[in-house]
Order: structure tokens, then sequence, then C-alpha cells
């Protein structure tokens, strides 16, 4: 439940529209889902392993630090805390407070409650900063209580996109089927178009992130040797199976044309106001305030494991290290709320995310890398789970996502370099805290 209430957010309604401009065709459309599905679940295969290996609070900044040093955990732990973590948590909660303003008009970006010269504060801001603190709060208390709100909302969210993607089916169904054209593109034979095939991807595996978010628990759970790979696979598997039939669904509704120019790039909400008339703009705003809530929470409840960890190895704020009476990491959970409500003021959380995919994707192929290290290292380390079909299977995920890598610097430089860039800003970061210590 909280990889798949952190993984589901509000992208899948969204970034189709974008993926079909730069592709042009319904079948590079549903290859571009399918490849992100088979490098996510490659990953989460590979992440079972080192997972089942060293089920401790931080995960992947663990794996990091093991297979290399404390350095290359600590690069990982700061990227995390200033961009990816809270730059997603403060963007989905803005989605949440977007699609909010369906219902309550006086949410609206457009309502400014303060302002000093260039800087304002509107309602929708002010919205989405009380339902982080709200969920921060509530994480508070023990993991099984966080849990306990995360299972609530994700089978709430799962019902809902069942229901969709069954309107959309009995739609196609008692109507005449839009006719697609699955061919494949003549342009698929030039290098230049593979460089393009690669950008658009950066929506699939921004909407399938997350799932690694579970490792950051592995302390907290029960049977971490079984469950943790288990979860992995278990959830990632149903939310890309989810993805791939929704997009499915959207090329049996809509046109492709449609999907392209979706207002705002919202294919879900078109294709709901094409089934259910006006009313499906309601159903759809309903839908994705559902799904980003469990988002939320899944995100806030993860993220602060990792800065927990990194304050015991005192490379973060020494207070952060603490548990409250619950056992919940009560400061860390703070702190994080604090730079999430500041992205969302800033108004720059957006590029931030563009700039950080590329980050995160090498930082993926670092830590799936480690397994080959980790072998190595610690032979004869306790691995109660192992990744199937190694060496094959991880060294399929390196060298995709590195091929990805490239592709993203040589046709989307204004995004890979800054993104490079925030990562490498935490090196002497790095030394000036070892150097204070």
């Amino acid at each position: 439940m909280l990889i798949i209430g952190s993984m589901i957010g509000s992208g899948i309604f969204i970034v189709p529209a974008a993926m079909s401009r730069d592709l042009g065709s319904p079948f590079m459309l549903l290859l571009a889902w399918f490849v992100t599905a088979l490098l996510t679940l490659f990953a989460a295969l590979s992440y079972g392993e080192l997972a089942a290996m060293m089920p401790k609070a931080g995960g992947q900044y663990v794996y990091l630090r093991e297979a290399y040093n404390p350095l290359f955990g600590f690069l990982y732990g700061w990227t995390l805390f200033t961009v990816i973590q809270t730059g997603t948590i403060a963007a989905v909660a803005v989605a949440f407070a977007k699609f909010s303003g369906v219902f309550f008009s006086f949410i609206s970006p457009e309502n400014v409650v303060f302002q000093i010269g260039s800087f304002t504060v509107q309602t929708q801001q002010i919205l989405a900063i009380a339902i982080v603190w709200l969920l921060t709060f509530s994480n508070f208390r023990n993991v099984k209580s966080g849990a306990f709100l995360q299972n609530i909302f994700t089978f709430t969210k799962i019902g809902a996109i069942v229901f969709m993607i069954g309107a959309g089916l009995y739609f196609a169904l008692t109507h005449d089927t839009i006719a697609q054209d699955y061919s494949i593109p003549s342009q698929t034979s030039s290098y230049s178009y593979w460089g393009i095939f690669c950008v658009a991807l950066v929506g699939s595996i921004f909407s399938s992130d997350a799932w690694n978010n579970v490792t950051f628990t592995g302390s907290e759970i029960e049977k971490p040797e079984r469950n943790l790979p288990l979860s992995l696979v278990m959830g990632t598997t149903i939310v890309l199976g989810i993805y791939m039939f929704i997009n499915w669904v959207y090329l049996q509704v809509l046109s492709f044309d449609a999907i392209q120019h979706a207002e705002n790039d919202r294919v879900g909400t078109v294709m709901l106001q094409t089934v259910f008339g006006d009313v499906g703009m309601y159903l759809m705003a309903a839908l994705i305030m559902i799904s980003t809530f469990g988002c939320i929470n899944g995100l806030t409840l993860s993220g602060s494991r990792v800065y927990y960890a990194m304050a015991k190895d005192k490379l973060f704020f020494a207070k952060a290290g603490t548990l409250n009476q619950n056992d919940s990491p009560q400061f860390a959970l703070i702190i994080q709320a604090i730079w999430t409500s500041i992205l969302t003021l800033s108004g720059s959380y957006g590029d931030l995310l563009d700039y950080v995919v590329f980050a995160v994707l090498i930082f993926y192929v670092l830590t799936v890398a480690g397994i080959f290290v980790l072998r190595h290292k610690q032979p004869n380390a306790p691995r109660p789970y192992k990744v199937f079909a190694y060496p094959y299977l991880p060294a399929i995920y390196i060298l995709l996502a590195s091929f990805i890598c490239i592709n993203l610097l040589l046709y989307k430089p204004d995004y890979t370099y800054p993104g490079l860039g925030i990562v490498l800003l935490g090196i002497p970061v790095y030394y000036l805290i070892k150097k204070k210590f």
C-alpha cells in the first residue's frame, strides 16, 4: 500500500498528453509505458536483494553508503531532501489544492491573500501547505498508524481508478471505438527519434517513481527479509499494470489528437468528460484529490526515515536522529515539512522536479550497480533474497537506464545539467559537515 500510494499521484492523468506530442504515435506511447514498466520492475527486483540484505531505516541511502562510501549515501540523501522528496510532496500538494478549486472557487492562484513586491501567497498555496502539515502531524504516531491511513486512501484510490477504467471500457464497448493507427512510425529508423523517445520517458518515469520509498522504512517492517522484496515486486507490478491499462483505455475512448491537445494536459479529465459530460470534471477532480492525498502521506512517512538515518551518521541535524514516544522520527518530519512549505511558496519546485529526473536515474543506476560491488566486497553476507537472473537482469537495467541518461544529456541539457549540479553541490556540503564533526 505504501508503494502503490506513493507511486500513484496525478501524473498518470496528465503526462500522456506531452508524451503523445513528443512520440507522435499511439503505438510508441504504449511502448514508452511498457519500457518504463520493464525498467521499473527490473530495478525493483534488483532492490529486493539489497532490501533483504540491509533492512535498515534509510533504504537506498544505506545501500549506497555500504556499496561505495558515506559520500555517495550523503549525495543521495542531500538530493532527496533538497529536491526529490520535498519537491515531489510540494508539487503533489499543489495538485491536491488545484483540483480542490473545482469544488471551492476561492481556492485559486488568482486569490492572493498576501503580497510583498513580486512575492505572493495565494489560497492554493495555503491549502497545499496545510495538507502537508496535517499529514506531517498525522505521522507523529507510529508507523502502523501512518500505514493504516495509507491503506485507507490507497484502497479508495485503487477503487476510484478501477471505476475510471470501467467507465472508459463501458463507453468504448457501447460506442464506436476510436480507430487508432497502431503502425510503427517511419522516423523510428533514425537515432534522433530514439533520443526524443528517451526524453518522452521523463513523464512516465516520474509518474512511476517513489516505488523505492518502502525501503526507507526497512527497520520498522515485520520480517523485512521476506516482506521488503515481496512488497517491491507486488507494489510496482500492480501500479505498472494499472498504468498500462489506463493508457490503453485513453486510446479506446479518445482520438490521439484529443490526447495530444487535452486542455492543460488533463487527459483523464477529458476522458471522463467524454463519458459523463460535465459531471466528469468533478469526478476527475475528486479522484485526483483522493490520489494525491494518499501520495503525500506515503511520501511524508517514508522520506523522514532517510533523514533519520543520515542524522545517525552525523550527516544531518542531530535532533533528526531521535524518535518520539511513538518511535516516529518527529523532528525529521518537521524539518521535511518546513522545507516542503518553502518550496511550495517559491514556485520553483516544478522546474526542480524536471532538473532532478536525470539525477534520480543516476542514483538508481548506482544503486543497482551496488549489487555487483557488494557481491564482491561482502560475498558471505546473508542474502535472504537474491535478484532473479543475476547478473543479466541488473546489467540490462544499468545499460538501458544509462542509455536514457546519455540521451537526456544530449536532448534536454537545460534540465539535466542543473540536476547534476544540484547533486554535485552536495560534495562541498558533505566535506564541510565532516570537517565540523
